[in-house]
């Protein structure tokens, strides 16, 4: 009997343009932590933020504002962020913002 591996694509409520890495995020965090660290954010789970910044996320995904997301990686805080235009999407650590 054969069986095929069935893929779920689940549509992104925003597109996240071109995806920009900086040097040092393309330096210490291997392809996989930065690919699921964007998966999240496309997912709307925007991370480590308080309510009232994911609350402002949310609203922003449906009215074309920038998108900020907050995530742990390497010890480190990486922040994703996502242009009001849908143009561009950056992932870079806190201290480089």
């Amino acid at each position: 009997m054969k069986t095929e591996n069935a893929h779920v694509i689940h549509e992104v409520p925003f597109p996240a343009g071109q995806i920009v890495v900086t040097r040092r995020i393309a330096e210490e965090l291997n392809s996989l932590v930065i690919g699921h660290l964007l998966s999240r954010h496309l997912r709307c789970d925007w991370g480590d933020l308080c309510d009232e910044d994911w609350a402002q996320n949310d609203h922003a995904v449906k009215n074309g504002e920038r998108l900020l997301s907050s995530y742990q990686a390497a010890g480190q805080k990486v922040f994703i962020i996502t242009e009001w235009d849908r143009s561009v999407t950056t992932i870079l650590f806190a201290d480089e913002y």
